[in-house]
């Protein structure tokens, strides 16, 4: 079987609005390695988009859904109810920062515990606007392209989109945008366009996933925090692409320090298997009439089962100080390239959520999506898996798993290395 042929398959059986980074297809894989059809080997800097933080098949997480497959694999939490998401739900209240009680409910997707959030938010504040950040992603479904900061392609085509959803500037460093300019803003929607007495929720990613792993200060999350609280809104973290040890920490919103009131996770939930849910303060969940809140897949007994081992896996494999730790050692090695690379303007990292901007002359208002897509299919060729991102399609992000070995976090690093000195000579060569 060769990848030319599965994908002429692919593009005559699946539509076009279904994007692939690369034309490679996975036969197998394991930790931070895949294979494709034809047996070649990668090195996976991508983990799914941030879904596989604990490796490909981790041997407890696939130790734990053998042994639920042993038993059964779907009963319906709402029409027969199970322990495991009981007890996953217990597990993630007391992981939740803050002292206030919470509870749980699950999903099976990003997007699904996004909307699920913005419906508990509505009814438990009787308000309905929202308020979300320019570059941020919240999900392809329909309400989730009016919160996500991006037209195309998520929007484009797609309206008209879910009413009363306003967007504001993220605090962005490298491109000029500060705490102040972004608080400024919500003050300004207050005066020109919303009261805040109709604004349900806000809804922020802690480090943009999609828009470019910019990371919002700690001190403007803190500012947001009590803005909320003078307004009576509700501030909701998507902790989606953020959660799970990515950042040092099991939830990136506990660098700020604060709790919010609802938290939306997914991808590595659950070492690949789909899962999501919402975390929230218990009287903010409860809010909801019975039969208000479910769905047959959601919190399916196998997806209970990998996340219940996935929580065992980052405390006893101590996820949360290897991402600081690998982090550090990521930042440093493509710092060293940034000096080398002029095209590389920033480089931006929490843990092991690291990135660089790529850009034209070191200009931060020069953004080179061009070279960013060269970069990515140079690695490919080579054998590294690369994840491109940001609103202006010119950011490389590094998304690992936290159980990648040091040989291999070495050889990724080293074909990223020739794939930037690849794409930037092919690049001059055409100037010239």
């Amino acid at each position: 079987m060769k990848n030319s042929d599965l994908h002429q398959r692919r593009q005559a059986a699946i539509p076009r609005g279904v994007g692939n980074s690369l034309a490679v297809y996975a036969d197998r894989a394991q930790n931070a390695e895949l294979w494709d059809v034809e047996g070649r080997r990668y090195v996976d800097f991508a983990s799914g988009i941030a879904v596989l933080n604990t490796g490909h098949i981790h041997p407890h997480v696939k130790a734990a859904m053998a042994a639920q497959l042993e038993k059964f694999t779907h009963g319906c939490f709402q029409v027969t109810p199970y322990e495991s998401y009981v007890a996953l739900a217990e597990k993630l209240n007391q992981l939740a920062p803050g002292t206030t009680p919470k509870k749980t409910i699950f999903l099976s997707t990003g997007a699904e515990a996004v909307e699920n959030a913005i419906k508990i938010a509505r009814y438990a504040t009787k308000r309905s606007a929202v308020i979300a950040f320019t570059g941020g992603f919240h999900g392809r479904t329909l309400a989730c392209i009016a919160l996500t900061g991006k037209v195309q392609p998520y929007k484009a085509g797609f309206g008209p989109m879910l009413p009363e959803v306003f967007h504001v500037p993220f605090p962005m460093a490298y491109h000029g945008v500060t705490p102040q300019d972004s608080l400024a803003a919500i003050d300004q929607l207050f005066k020109a366009d919303v009261d805040p007495a109709r604004v349900a929720a806000i809804i922020i990613e802690p480090v943009q996933g999609e828009g470019g792993f910019y990371i919002a200060p700690p001190e403007f999350l803190k500012a947001l925090r009590a803005l909320c609280d003078r307004h009576g809104i509700l501030l909701i973290a998507d902790e989606i692409q953020t959660g799970f040890a990515r950042t040092g920490r099991t939830f990136a919103i506990e660098h700020a320090g604060i709790e919010p009131d609802l938290m939306t996770v997914a991808k590595s939930i659950a070492g690949g298997v789909p899962l999501s849910a919402v975390i929230g303060k218990a009287e903010i969940m409860d809010a909801p009439v019975v039969g208000g809140l479910g769905g047959t897949f959601a919190g399916s007994p196998l997806a209970c089962a990998a996340g219940l081992a996935v929580l065992e896996v980052l405390e006893k494999e101590k996820l949360n100080q290897r991402a600081v730790d690998v982090g550090a050692k990521l930042t440093a090695k493509l710092k060293t390239m940034q000096a080398k690379f002029p095209c590389i303007g920033e480089v931006r990292a929490l843990g092991m959520m690291v990135a660089i901007e790529l850009v034209k002359n070191r200009k931060a208002d020069s953004p080179d999506a061009e070279l960013t897509k060269a970069v990515v299919q140079a690695a490919g060729r080579r054998g590294l898996i690369l994840l491109s991102c940001g609103v202006y399609s010119n950011v490389i992000r590094i998304l690992a798993p936290l159980t990648i070995p040091e040989a291999q976090l070495e050889e990724g690093l080293k074909l990223l290395e020739e794939s930037i000195a690849e794409a930037t000579s092919t690049q001059a060569t055409a100037v010239a």
